[in-house]
């Protein structure tokens, strides 16, 4: 394993922002993860896991310890219980897995195509689109535990999962490293089609859409809100999704509800886990006056989405992060509600 000095870190990420990484790891085995973790520990450094970037803001110093890309590459399938078992390793192209699945004809993790990144990354955020969260289809993860050295399998319900985190980004922070993932999907499953926009694009039609109709729909959906990288949109050159969909309770929307209508608005709403309301973070920071395709220099809001604060060239994670502060502020004050950033902040106090 080679460990390199003073990298930089923004070409890493598809945000494109930050500054370099004292040292970086590339690890294709456990034993290179191990290593890397020794290595760090040996020099006091911090250590931060690096996936496919894409939910990244790296600060304009850059990160002053060991920046580890966990490349465990295979993928295994088996039949179990009725489902088809994907035990892929960490460091597999997520979208690349998910066309594999719906190859295989099995269903459950469809609605997630296009989303940039690794199979290691998607446990810690659970990460999810268009009706789908990945904890709804993993049967385990895979993890080294930095407080003991062992290799642990973690069952779905440990990994406490809920709306965008997990154990691995709150209660135990730092403590795993993600080595691969296990995914119990449904062959021949229907596809998921409860997302408004995912409707829309298959009405009319007389026969049920394929998973692979519906891969691609997804994916068109996507490039059209700039959410699928594509060389030269600039509107894509983003974190993704920069603010989480707040979740209220029906009080709480209630009184949303009192405010936005003396503006003579009505907020849309989504049902969400334990009779919670869901609310759509693009719609609040909309109606807070970040308009899309707003520019502030050289970064901004993209033309397509209003969830994603976009580099346009040459920005610096510094301008990001006013912007960021700047929509949370206005929503605060309009709104009443907190946005809270979906990203992950590496190198800030």
């Amino acid at each position: 394993m080679q460990i390199l000095e003073n990298v930089p870190l923004a070409p890493l990420t598809t945000l494109q922002v930050g500054g370099p990484a004292r040292f970086l790891a590339q690890a294709a085995t456990l034993d290179e993860v191990r290593a890397a973790v020794d290595f760090a520990r040996g020099r006091g450094l911090d250590l931060f896991v690096l996936g496919g970037g894409s939910n990244l803001v790296v600060a304009d110093r850059g990160f002053p310890g060991l920046v580890l890309r966990v490349a465990l590459r295979g993928i295994e399938e088996r039949r179990e219980n009725g489902n088809l078992l994907f035990a892929a390793a960490a460091g597999e192209d997520w979208d690349a897995f998910v066309a594999r699945a719906v190859a295989r004809d099995a269903a459950g993790i469809e609605c997630t195509s296009g989303i940039p990144g690794t199979v290691g990354g998607t446990p810690i955020q659970n990460v999810g689109a268009y009706g789908q969260e990945v904890s709804q289809t993993i049967d385990s993860v895979r993890a080294l535990d930095l407080e003991t050295g062992q290799v642990r399998e973690l069952c779905n319900e440990a990994c406490e999962f809920a709306y965008r985190t997990s154990l691995f980004n709150s209660s135990a922070r730092g403590r795993y490293i993600v080595l691969g993932v296990s995914f119990a999907l449904t062959p021949g499953g229907a596809p998921h089609l409860a997302y408004a926009d995912l409707q829309k694009h298959f009405a009319g039609r007389s026969a049920p859409p394929t998973l692979a109709e519906t891969r691609a729909a997804v994916r068109a959906i996507r490039q059209s809100k700039a959410m699928l990288l594509v060389e030269g949109d600039e509107d894509c050159r983003s974190a993704g999704s920069f603010f989480k969909n707040p979740v209220v309770t029906e009080a709480e929307y209630e009184a949303l509800s009192q405010v936005a209508a003396r503006r003579g608005l009505q907020v849309p709403r989504f049902t969400a886990a334990g009779g919670s309301v869901k609310v759509p973070a693009g719609w609040l920071v909309e109606h807070s006056g970040f308009a899309r395709g707003m520019a502030r220099g050289a970064v901004g809001i993209s033309r397509k989405h209003a969830l994603a604060i976009v580099n346009r060239g040459g920005a610096t994670a510094a301008q990001i992060v006013a912007l960021k502060e700047e929509i949370q502020r206005r929503v605060a004050a309009e709104f009443g509600l907190q946005l809270v950033p979906e990203p992950v902040f590496l190198g800030f106090d």
